[in-house]
């Protein structure tokens, strides 16, 4: 294959999946020209400042809009606001004649096969050879787009279905076209893995191709079954939301948020286009759904759908729900069943799929049917839409958000299971399934020596999962490689001379355990290995320490005990980076409190492009107690040299712990000083996260790693510093900005940074000031306030303010 570099792109369709794919490419620091129609109408704005359809502000106004809109929604489309000035914007009739500079057109207009096939022809008059083209189509056979088109073009033309957001959903689907260069597909397939963050799968040219096709069947499947079965929307969303690993969103509120007319639109597709499906009467739409759609109950959109928020006459805020027999709004109504119950105390989604399907109550009977049809439906899909079955999980798991693919829930069952209950459904699955199981295979997957391998249909064998190479999948090596492993973490040998510590505690909380562990992994690999990782593959890398334990010790009034536990956190971080190995820490998605500091106290870190890194134990009314404080103070210390006024440098850092900053994305944390540039890395495949760190932490050792000398040349500023915070902190709670007890956290965090009250800035060490935020830590832990705080905390997983 031939060596081909994308530098530039073209993005041709500003809508919010063409803003979106627009900001994306940005974010990994590709060029991108974004382009509109030209408007054919003046607004009434533009024709009070005297402008016409030739000025260039108006010519460009459709595409302009789309963006700055795009990029001022929440979530944030972009990593960085300041990766905006990567994309440039023009229109299709000035400025089309560009695209012959890019590397990569991306054609993202309205879903009409007329309007996409004049785009085309235009743009085939401008494209250079050899250049990329591709449709973002959701649905439109990709056969018929390129008929007519140059040799060139069709050899370099197929589908590429970016999923709704383009930055957070990781699906990129590639649907090749009649005459699409093997080339082409290879490449388009690495790079959307390598260089876009995504899983890439390549699909058939079927209606809706793989995602859409089994998700909307799933919804679909529920809008029937909800009826028969007595459920209300709550009640579905309970059970198909977190305890199955979708997204808390789950059916019908994801619905709201997508867009009941998009969800029709796919649905109907299906339904025109599929006629030998066998569950072609399920794409039929619901008289319920019918209704909503006449109404144009949409969802968010329209600011109601199957859930709608109102205001009561004291103007507080109540959602409703739709109830599906009357079609008519009501409170909302708690959902509970004895079947979720028992799954509880099973913190492993995978491992509640058995007792789900066994549920004696109406869950249980919802679970059977769902996941019957499902099983049915999946395999009866294959060849159809695609010859590999893990491609059909890989796409569930990476564009609807699901954890496990149907395959790896129907392994969880027991594929015999799953069987008996599409038998009691009066389901058949394909005959492969039948051949799976007499040629000896019982599962779907089976792992061998780290790897992932599938059953492949037409060899009757279970084969290796491509592409694998790149990753390291802690699910595969845990049991083989472990090399120690307490109820807090789990230690793996990853090759190479490098240990990895894996945290395996509730929502990875840095307790004891945890602590323990992290002080094995440095032992063992001071002892015996070359380095160390701190990384794992849950959704969040952790939520911070143990407050529970805090709690409990502080009510007690155990503190001595606790002053030993925050000294044991302490002397734990500083064994990260004072060690006589390189310690590479991996955060991703949640990096809260005490992850972050363990960050902060690692030689190099590798972060996930999605985490959200920050400070926040201001929430519960402490200051980072496991060197955090301390760490902003010396990261402000070495600033001081560049000439910056030292006071406004410490204050910036004194902000970030005070105002529980926490960043978007890994490159926000750079801005908060938490990240520092020409050392710390960020990663867009979180996949390729643990094997990258591993790389880091292999050359570190290889470069010769030394262990570093213990700091005692932290300057801090004594009296001058605290008296501006004291001052500033005074007339923020005399204007009622902040309560007097967010005043007394202050002054403590003030206390530390600024090195206590001495008389002129001095010189102190670490240690110094690691006593100080102890001694901070353990008073504010006196507080009756910070007490009521935790335990708000602890029962609602929020913050209290007073």
């Amino acid at each position: 294959m031939s060596k081909r570099i994308i530098n530039k792109v073209a993005v041709i369709g500003s809508g919010i999946m063409g803003s979106g794919i627009a900001c994306h490419f940005a974010n990994i620091g590709v060029e991108v020209l974004l382009l509109d129609i030209v408007p054919r109408e003046l607004t009434d704005a533009e024709k009070a400042k005297g402008l016409t359809l030739e000025d260039k502000v108006v010519r460009n106004r459709l595409v302009n809009t789309s963006l700055q809109t795009a990029l001022k929604s929440k979530p944030s489309p972009i990593y960085h606001q300041n990766f905006a000035s990567r994309i440039t914007t023009g229109n299709l009739e000035d400025d089309i004649a560009k695209v012959a500079d890019v590397d990569w057109i991306i054609e993202v207009v309205v879903e009409r096969l007329d309007i996409k096939k004049k785009v085309f022809e235009t743009l085939d008059k401008h494209r250079k050879p050899g250049t990329l083209i591709t449709s973002n189509t959701s649905g439109i056979p990709i056969k018929f787009m390129s008929e007519g088109r140059s040799d060139d073009f069709q050899a370099h033309f197929c589908g590429t279905h970016f999923f709704n957001p383009a930055r957070y959903l990781k699906l990129f689907e590639i649907i090749p076209g009649p005459k699409t260069s093997q080339d082409v597909l290879d490449f388009l397939n690495g790079y959307g893995e390598q260089y876009l963050g995504k899983t890439s799968v390549v699909a058939k040219d079927t209606p809706a191709f793989i995602g859409n096709r089994i998700g909307i069947f799933g919804i679909q499947s529920l809008f029937h079954q909800v009826k028969d079965l007595g459920l209300t929307i709550e009640e579905v969303d309970k059970l198909t939301g977190p305890v199955i690993g979708r997204p808390k969103s789950a059916t019908f509120r994801t619905v709201d948020v997508v867009g009941l007319d998009t969800l029709v639109h796919v649905a109907n597709g299906i339904y025109d286009n599929c006629p030998n499906d066998e569950a072609h009467e399920l794409f039929k739409l619901p008289d319920f759904i019918s209704t909503m759609m006449e109404n144009k109950w949409l969802g968010s959109k329209t600011g109601q759908g199957f859930y709608k928020k109102v205001k009561d006459d004291n103007g507080k805020s109540e959602i409703l729900s739709l109830d599906l027999d009357t079609l008519e709004y009501r409170s909302k109504k708690s959902a509970k069943f004895a079947t979720l119950e028992l799954t509880k105390t099973v913190d492993k989604v995978i491992d509640r799929f058995p007792i789900l399907v066994d549920g004696k109550d109406k869950a249980g009977d919802f679970y059977r049917k769902n996941f019957a049809a499902m099983f049915a439906y999946v395999s009866n899909r294959i060849p159809e839409i695609t010859d590999e079955l893990y491609k059909i999980d890989d796409a569930m798991k990476a564009g609807f958000g699901w954890e496990h693919g149907p395959f790896q829930i129907w392994d969880a069952i027991g594929v015999e299971k799953g069987l008996e209950i599409m038998k009691a459904e009066g389901l058949e699955p394909a005959s492969w399934v039948n051949d799976m199981l007499a040629s000896g295979s019982k599962s779907f997957y089976t792992v061998k020596d780290g790897a992932s391998y599938f059953y492949d249909i037409p060899s009757k064998t279970q084969t290796k999962i491509p592409g694998q190479d790149a990753f390291i999948i802690l699910d595969n090596i845990r049991k083989s490689k472990e090399v120690f492993k307490n109820t807090g973490v789990v230690i793996e040998d990853l090759g190479d001379g490098i240990l990895n510590c894996e945290f395996q505690s509730k929502m990875n909380t840095i307790g004891g355990d945890v602590l323990a562990g992290l002080n094995k992994a440095v032992d063992l690999a001071e002892k015996d290995f070359q380095g160390l990782v701190i990384g794992n593959q849950a959704a969040n890398f952790s939520v911070g320490a143990n407050i529970g334990m805090i709690f409990m010790m502080a009510v007690e009034q155990e503190y001595d005990e606790l002053n030993m536990a925050i000294k044991y956190f302490q002397d734990t971080m500083m064994r990260m980076r004072y060690s006589a190995i390189p310690t590479v820490a991996a955060p991703h998605g949640m990096t809260l409190g005490g992850g972050c500091e363990l960050s902060l106290h690692a030689d190099k870190v590798v972060a996930a492009a999605e985490t959200y890194i920050g400070l926040v134990e201001f929430g519960v009314g402490v200051i980072p107690g496991g060197g955090g404080s301390k760490e902003m103070a010396l990261r402000a210390s070495d600033l001081f040299h560049k000439g910056d006024v030292k006071l406004n440098v410490l204050q910036e850092y004194f902000l970030t712990i005070g105002m529980a900053k926490v960043s978007t994305s890994a490159y926000e944390a750079f801005d908060l000083g938490i990240l520092q540039k020409g050392k710390d890395v960020v990663v867009v495949n979180k996949d390729r996260q643990i094997a990258t760190a591993k790389a880091y932490a292999k050359l570190m050792a290889e470069q010769g790693y030394t262990q570093p000398i213990k700091r005692k040349d932290v300057k801090v500023l004594g009296k001058q510093a605290l008296g501006m915070f004291l001052v500033g902190t005074d007339s923020m709670e005399a204007s009622n900005y902040i309560s007097e007890h967010d005043q007394k956290i202050a002054n403590k965090l003030a206390y530390v940074m600024a090195g206590g009250d001495l008389s002129e800035p001095t010189a102190v060490s670490e240690q110094y000031l690691l006593d100080l935020e102890r001694e901070a830590f353990l008073s504010l832990c006196t507080e009756r306030k910070t007490l009521e705080r935790i335990q708000h905390m602890l029962k609602t997983g929020k913050p209290l303010r007073n």
